[in-house]
């Protein structure tokens, strides 16, 4: 008996082009996204890189100002009447040096990128490795440089300082700040070059409305709050610290 082989031709009718010409766009467009995803990503890595940088550059020059000024050499000692005069001179001078430091409580660096920085002074958190300038004022362009004062009186002065700063989750900036716990120390530098440490004792989160934290009634003692992200940016971690006596 002999066995008849068929074979099936398969015939591409018009819906069955229109559907593969669909896929196939629609698979260039995955692709076409998933491109651009991955170089928004880089940049905003990149990006944040720089910003670190710059934040650095400024701390540098913080440093080399602090040096400079610890390395004054002292005038010599006169005597009699002509000492008296100095002492009243320098005691005037002084005077007038306190009274421009009240109205202006910051100093201005450049950076690398030639745009100048204006501080209120230094943040240090040993435990977990923070330490940079504190930009003069809060805004979106200046947070992505540095932790910046947002609320509150002069670092190191009676009150609440304020200090607001990025959580990246990348160990940068504030990333690590949710890790504080009870006990650790934050040090503060003013612009006078006058460190002061700072003990956590509170830390919680809040909804990024509630701003009680900033209150100014601390009952005549000095106080640092740190403000940063969770990590999912959906509400504020609170870092409350007082002054080491």
């Amino acid at each position: 008996m002999n066995q008849i082989l068929v074979t099936e031709k398969l015939y591409v009718t018009p819906e069955l082009k229109k559907k593969k010409k669909f896929y196939k766009i629609n698979f260039m467009i995955s692709i076409f996204v998933i491109i651009a995803l991955i170089s928004i990503y880089i940049y905003a890595e990149y990006d944040k890189a720089k910003n670190e940088e710059l934040s650095q550059d400024i701390l540098t020059e913080m440093e080399v100002a602090e040096d400079e000024a610890s390395e004054e050499e002292e005038p010599e000692e006169e005597s009699g009447v002509w000492q008296i005069l100095a002492d009243s001179v320098e005691r005037m001078e002084n005077e007038r040096v306190e009274s421009i430091t009240e109205e202006e409580d910051h100093n201005s660096y450049t950076a690398s990128n030639g745009r100048t920085y204006d501080t209120v002074g230094r943040i240090k958190i040993p435990s977990i490795d923070v330490n940079y300038p504190i930009l003069a004022e809060t805004t979106d362009k200046l947070l992505k440089i540095s932790p910046c004062k947002f609320y509150g009186p002069s670092p190191n002065e009676v009150g609440n300082l304020c200090i607001a700063g990025h959580n990246y989750k990348n160990k940068k900036f504030f990333s690590k700040v949710p890790n504080l716990v009870t006990g650790d120390v934050i040090k503060i530098t003013d612009t006078t070059g006058r460190t002061l440490k700072y003990s956590v004792y509170d830390k919680y989160v809040v909804v990024p409305e509630d701003t009680s934290c900033t209150s100014q009634l601390t009952n005549g003692k000095k106080i640092v709050t740190l403000i940063t992200c969770t990590n999912d940016n959906e509400k504020r971690v609170i870092v409350k610290a007082k002054e080491i006596e």
